[in-house]
């Protein structure tokens, strides 16, 4: 079977993730009304605490944690595979990890991937942002296998990273993402261009679910979450307000973008002087 339907749900996560879930759990049972077999959340699905302090208190360990117990179960109730963009999880370092999960439609976890490059910047509008402090990096890049087609999975500033999508892609995924909470400022810049360059380059789609509005202490994330073609065609974008989004995947159509221009195959080995 080469093609399913692939949704994105856009919500504007609070502070609390007992405040969020419930929403959260809404939207992606809608996703699955408009026919969804897939469904992606974008990252830190159900918290975005600006405080680092507060963060690392509310990171509670995975197995502890409501929302993965909650999200498991909706992923059985519905038979879907649910792609939580991120979750905090706590862990026995001092600092937490941004994690995501791909839960099966049984309700089992048949991925996880904690966020490999870290947002440490300070831009322009004046927000500043260290992620490091507060999360561990992860180590291990991860590529997934759904009924349909291999996932690799990333999170948000990752995107900016391309080899760890070439990598992805030489390993066999056909669906690379991106799951976000790009904020407005970087987002109006270079969120399109840089999906749909990632999509191009590698002749794959591209699913990048995000956060959108205004969160805690005034943090504003961009929105328009994306389900972009292997050609660079957008097939769908959530625009900047919460809701779903879903389009229709033809596997199909990442043979035909890669026998157009096939440099997933021409990848060469080079020195630098």
């Amino acid at each position: 079977m080469n093609t399913f339907k692939a949704a994105c749900v856009q919500l504007t996560a609070d502070r609390d993730d007992d405040v969020t879930l419930g929403p959260a759990c809404d939207l992606i049972r809608q996703a699955h009304g408009l026919g969804a077999e897939y469904v992606q959340t974008p990252e830190c699905t159900t918290m975005m605490e600006p405080n680092k302090k507060l963060t690392l208190e509310k990171a509670l360990p995975e197995k502890n944690h409501p929302s993965v117990k909650a999200f498991s179960e909706l992923a059985a109730e519905l038979g879907i595979w649910l792609h939580i963009g991120s979750l905090i999880v706590g862990t026995q370092e001092k600092r937490a990890a941004n994690r995501a999960f791909l839960f099966s439609p049984q309700g089992e976890i048949a991925a996880r991937y904690d966020k490999i490059h870290m947002f440490d910047v300070v831009i322009p509008d004046g927000q500043s942002y260290r992620e490091s402090a507060t999360f561990r990096p992860g180590e291990q890049a991860v590529v997934a296998k759904l009924p349909w087609a291999e996932l690799g999975m990333a999170i948000c500033y990752d995107v900016r990273f391309p080899y760890l999508f070439r990598a992805q892609a030489k390993k066999g995924a056909t669906i690379l993402t991106a799951p976000a909470a790009f904020t407005k400022f970087t987002g109006e810049a270079h969120w399109h261009t840089l999906l749909k360059a990632r999509a191009i380059e590698n002749g794959c789609f591209v699913i990048a679910a995000g956060q959108c509005g205004v969160h805690a202490e005034g943090r504003e994330t961009y929105g328009h979450s994306l389900v972009i073609a292997p050609w660079g065609e957008i097939l769908a974008d959530g625009g900047d307000q919460p809701g779903v989004i879903v389009a229709d995947i033809d596997l199909d159509r990442v043979k035909q973008a890669r026998d157009m221009v096939p440099s997933i195959n021409h990848d060469r080995d080079f020195t630098l002087s």
